[in-house]
């Protein structure tokens, strides 16, 4: 049995294809979801809605409790680190995280930034030590077996790579470097554009990102079942044991 992290950033409540203006991520994570469960309904879903329910912010007091040894924890930095405890075991946990990711102004919406802020964690998932020779980071969830699938969307088109404002799209390239440094390296993408046009061209990027999203989920099945039937006797997931092409390439 696998776990499913499933996570929504959009500021939009609803998704697009039951509301006018809904959001295109909520849309394509939770038709991901979907034909995943559809596949095998006994694996665990977690659902995380960052985007109504946004992690707290990082604060002074956090910092400092983040950054002091556990043993030497007062209670009130136990306090300060509890939401962010619950999101880093719940990533800790999952297999599979499937981010919902707008851009808004070019990057990344603030809900998902303080998602990513409270989940990069010294001691948790990364490690710092200055008196290490070389690099004093390293990243504590490699090598877990752990794949990440951004579904995003943007209101202009031409971010992808060779796109006409390609040096504009700060979403995928900054997830990916937040969740690289933690170990997290197996990374897909979709996307929907055209959304500010609002014309056939949106029609068709979500006709095909739709078609995308769904050959993504049986290529990972797919993937799955060649690991299970290959016998394979690793500790991690067999989400990973098969690269997985990447898809190229807003309503929020």
């Amino acid at each position: 049995m696998s776990t499913i992290l499933h996570i929504d950033s959009s500021a939009r409540p609803d998704s697009s294809d039951t509301s006018h203006h809904g959001s295109h991520t909520r849309r394509l994570t939770a038709r991901f979801v979907a034909r995943w469960r559809a596949a095998r309904p006994d694996d665990e879903i977690r659902y995380r809605d960052v985007g109504q329910h946004p992690p707290s912010p990082v604060t002074g007091r956090w910092i400092q409790a983040a950054f002091t040894k556990p043993h030497l924890r007062e209670p009130w930095m136990e306090e300060a680190l509890a939401e962010s405890d619950a999101l880093v075991d719940e990533l800790i946990a999952a297999d599979l995280i499937v981010a919902g990711v707008p851009m808004y102004n070019f990057n990344v919406p603030a809900q998902f930034k303080a998602y990513i802020d409270n989940i990069v964690r010294v001691g948790r998932t990364f490690g710092f030590d200055r008196s290490r020779a070389g690099d004093p980071y390293w990243p504590l969830l490699a090598d877990h077996g752990k794949r990440l699938v951004i579904l995003t969307s943007r209101g202009d088109h031409g971010y992808d790579k060779g796109g006409r404002i390609e040096a504009m799209n700060h979403v995928e390239p900054s997830i990916r470097t937040a969740f690289g440094y933690i170990g997290i390296t197996d990374v897909e993408s979709v996307a929907i554009e055209y959304d500010e046009f609002g014309d056939e061209r949106l029609g068709a990027s979500i006709a095909r990102a739709e078609h995308e999203v769904d050959a993504l989920v049986d290529r990972l099945l797919a993937a799955r079942r060649r690991a299970v039937g290959g016998g394979t006797t690793r500790s991690t997931s067999p989400l990973t044991q098969a690269k997985v092409p990447r898809f190229p390439g807003a309503r929020c």
